[in-house]
């Protein structure tokens, strides 16, 4: 009987230590763990607002930044937890972002100066126009007329310059969300293949300078 006694009690002694070990572990890697998924949606965050390109972004900025350090500051409490590719990677999008913002904020201070958005809408729609009251059967015409302006134009524009276009999409846009409901299914589909147009040619030219930027 004391045989049997003695025994229990040596596995009972071999469990305990390797139970304690076990917790020891788990805890650092569900730091780990927790560290990883917030710099994934860090990152998703970040491809997200770069990938925009839309003045409506600029005018954000005070939820963006509180949200850009929210995160941020989360990640450097625990970038001790993160993997030496993950710290790169976590230094590489928060670079990446503040880069976009400060371009941003540069285009936004550009674009704000006096009566530059109704001397862009001038040069865009080959009209003075009060877009905010144009009527829903104008709008394909408005649209037409800015499209056919930035394909003729771009190549040529300045920083600035896209900054006011993508100004005056947003007013445009502004304009045709409130008449939308009166506007044909055929028209709107044309002014939605506009809008994406716009935004294309606005990207593709910000890739175009990173990659002179890069040689």
């Amino acid at each position: 009987m004391k045989k049997y006694a003695f025994s229990f009690f040596l596995a009972a002694s071999a469990f305990v230590p390797l139970t304690a070990a076990t917790a020891q572990t788990t805890t650092p890697n569900r730091t780990q763990s927790k560290a990883e998924t917030e710099l994934r949606n860090f990152s998703a965050w970040v491809n997200q607002q770069v990938d925009k390109a839309d003045a409506s972004a600029r005018r954000n900025w005070p939820a963006l930044k509180s949200n850009f350090d929210r995160q941020s500051q989360r990640l450097d409490r625990a970038t001790d937890s993160l993997s030496t590719q993950s710290k790169r990677e976590y230094a590489q999008q928060k670079t990446r972002y503040q880069e976009w913002a400060a371009q941003q904020q540069r285009l936004e201070a550009q674009a704000a100066q006096p009566a530059t958005e109704q001397q862009a809408q001038r040069r865009l729609l080959n009209e003075d126009v009060q877009i905010s009251k144009a009527r829903a059967s104008e709008m394909v015409d408005l649209y037409s007329r800015f499209v056919d302006a930035t394909r003729a134009q771009r190549r040529q524009w300045t920083d600035t310059e896209w900054a006011e276009a993508s100004t005056v999409l947003s007013s445009l846009n502004a304009r045709y969300e409130q008449v939308r409901s009166q506007i044909a299914m055929e028209d709107r589909l044309r002014i939605r293949s506009w809008q994406g147009e716009f935004r294309t040619l606005e990207k593709a030219r910000g890739m175009k300078d990173i990659v002179t930027d890069d040689k």
